[in-house]
C-alpha cells in the first residue's frame, strides 16, 4: 500500500440552541476534520477532542500533523494511542480503502447488509418541567436519552419525563454526576419509571460502589470504558459499555471492543460526541450489532454537512458514498 498523505483542519458547527450536561453547556460543536489522499482518492474522518480525557483541539491537530503520512491502519495503531486524533485518521483510512476498491465500508468490515439502527434522541439537562415539555414535543422519537445532573432533582426528572412520554423507550446518562449515597435510590426510581439503562452514574475514579449493590436495571460504563483492553476489569460494576470511536481510536478499535464486550457478556451502546454526520457514519457499522445506538449528533446541530445522514423515524439510514465509506 502506498503512502497516504494526511491533513487536518478545525471546524465549528453551531448547535441548535444549547447542549447541556452535568459538566456544563455548549453552543457549538468543535471538530477536527482529517483528509487523507492517495493516488487522487480522498478519504475523510472526523473527531471531537474531549477535555474530560485531557484532549485539546490544538493537541489533536498537532498529533495528526506530526503523523503527516501513513501506510495503513495497522501502522496508525503503532503511531498514535487511542483517542480523537487516531479516530479521525482511522476513519479516513477506512473511507479511502472503500473508495479504492469500490466497495462499502460495512462490506470491508465483514458485516452483512446494512440495517438502519434506531438512535436515541438526547434531551439536554434542564429542570424537570422543561425536560418533560421537550419530551412531549419529541413525539417523532421513540427512544429518548435523558441527561441527568444528580440529586433529588434527577428523581423528579425521570418521573416527569415518564409521565410526559408513557409510550417512549427511555435511557439516561448521568455523566458521573451521582454520589454513592444516592445511587440505590436513583436506580430504584429509574427502574420504577421504566428506564432501560443508566449510563455512568458515578465518577470513573469512584465507581466501586456499583459492585456492592443490587442493580435493578443495567448500568452502562462510558467514562469508565475506553478500549477493549480495559473491559475485563469492569465486569463486577457494569452490565453494559458505551463504545465511542473517539475513545477507541477509530472504527478499527471500536469493532475490536464490540467483539470483546460480547465475549465478556456486556450489553453494548454505541455512542458519539457532538459532531456531524461524518463522525456518526463509521459508528453506524458498530451499531449493526449493538443493543442501543446513540448517534443523534447531527439532529442536535443547526446544520449538517452536505450529503448528511438521514433519520426517518429515528432510524439512521446508510451513509451515502459522498459522505463516507
Amino acid at each position: 500500500m502506498g503512502m497516504i498523505a494526511l491533513s487536518a483542519k478545525v471546524e465549528r458547527w453551531p448547535i441548535d440552541g444549547a447542549f447541556t450536561i452535568s459538566r456544563g453547556a455548549r453552543t457549538e460543536a468543535v471538530v477536527v476534520l482529517v483528509e487523507a489522499r492517495r493516488d487522487g482518492i480522498l478519504g475523510r474522518g472526523e473527531c471531537v477532542p474531549y477535555a474530560r480525557y485531557g484532549e485539546t483541539v490544538e493537541d489533536v491537530v498537532a498529533a495528526i500533523e506530526n503523523v503527516g503520512a501513513i501506510t495503513s491502519r495497522e501502522a496508525l495503531a503503532n503511531a498514535l494511542p487511542p483517542g480523537a486524533a487516531r479516530n479521525a485518521i482511522d476513519c479516513a483510512l477506512w473511507d479511502i480503502e472503500a473508495k479504492s476498491v469500490g466497495r462499502r465500508a460495512w462490506e470491508l468490515a465483514g458485516l452483512g447488509p446494512y440495517q438502519p439502527p434506531l438512535t436515541c434522541y438526547t434531551l439536554s439537562l434542564d429542570t424537570p418541567e422543561m425536560m418533560a415539555k421537550r419530551a412531549s414535543q419529541a413525539l417523532q422519537h421513540s427512544l429518548l436519552k435523558i441527561k441527568l445532573g444528580g440529586g433529588d432533582a434527577d428523581a423528579e426528572r425521570m418521573r416527569a419525563i415518564r409521565a410526559a412520554r408513557p409510550d417512549a423507550r427511555l435511557v439516561a446518562d448521568a455523566n458521573e454526576a451521582w454520589k454513592p449515597d444516592e445511587l440505590e435510590m436513583l436506580l430504584a426510581v429509574a427502574a420504577e419509571a421504566g428506564f432501560e439503562l443508566i449510563e455512568q452514574p458515578l465518577h470513573a475514579d469512584n465507581d466501586g460502589a456499583l459492585a456492592h449493590i443490587r442493580r435493578p436495571i443495567p448500568v452502562c460504563a462510558d467514562e469508565s470504558a475506553h478500549t477493549a483492553d480495559g473491559l475485563a476489569a469492569l465486569r463486577d460494576r457494569y452490565d453494559a459499555v458505551n463504545i465511542k470511536l473517539d475513545k477507541t481510536g477509530g472504527l478499527t478499535g471500536a469493532l475490536t471492543m464490540s467483539a470483546e464486550a460480547r465475549r465478556l457478556g456486556f450489553k453494548i451502546m454505541v455512542g458519539c460526541m457532538l459532531g456531524t454526520s461524518l463522525a456518526m457514519a463509521p459508528a453506524t457499522l458498530v451499531a449493526q450489532s449493538a443493543d442501543w445506538a446513540d448517534l443523534d449528533g447531527p439532529l442536535l446541530l443547526a446544520k449538517d454537512r452536505p450529503h448528511g445522514l438521514i433519520y426517518p423515524d429515528s432510524r439512521v439510514q446508510s451513509p451515502v458514498r459522498e459522505l463516507w465509506g
